[in-house]
């Protein structure tokens, strides 16, 4: 009877300091996804970078919908444009480690928009750096982002993109204007 007493005792005191451990406070998002300029210019933060420095995933995740898709365009051995299909859970494993180990900026230089209703497509020109010091960029390419207002914020439906190569540049009228 003794040790019962004992072991409620201890399985009291146990659910009484787990109940008063302080809970971390869901982060609040909110203000990255009321407009299209706030949901694009935090896709670019959460995935740049310098080298070792961490990635806010849970953000990234926020921003999509669900189901949505990363889809980059390529083109494969054989020279034909070839497409692949990411949820935001896939392009953290295959990609999210490396944009820590080697440092990555990607920035959006110009930008195209077309709504209606609740749908919008934007053409997001970028250009790639290896540290924000960098000038000169590695890559450039078009991100094109589909987006869903569902009458309280923006979600990320579909990043769909490709890069430019030298047979085929960007055209002009997705370039800043000088």
């Amino acid at each position: 009877m003794k040790n019962s007493i004992i072991t409620l005792i201890i399985c009291l005191l146990s659910f009484s300091i787990n109940a008063q451990e302080p809970k971390e406070e869901p982060k609040d998002y909110t203000s990255h996804v009321l407009s299209i300029d706030s949901i694009i210019k935090t896709y670019y933060q959460v995935i740049s970078g310098e080298k070792g420095e961490a990635r806010d995933w849970d953000l990234f995740k926020y921003l999509f919908k669900t189901n949505a898709k990363l889809i980059p365009s390529i083109k494969n051995e054989k020279g034909l444009y070839t497409v692949g299909y990411l949820s935001p859970d896939d392009y953290i494993k295959t990609t999210g480690k490396w944009l820590v180990d080697h440092g990555y900026f990607k920035k959006e230089i110009n930008r195209a928009v077309n709504t209606f209703s609740n749908i919008s497509q934007v053409f997001s020109t970028y250009e790639t750096y290896k540290t924000s010091a960098d000038t000169t960029p590695e890559k450039r390419g078009i991100i094109s982002f589909q987006l869903l207002n569902d009458g309280k914020r923006w979600w990320i439906v579909n990043v769909y993109w490709t890069q430019e190569t030298r047979n085929k540049l960007i055209p002009s009228e997705y370039l800043p204007k000088q």
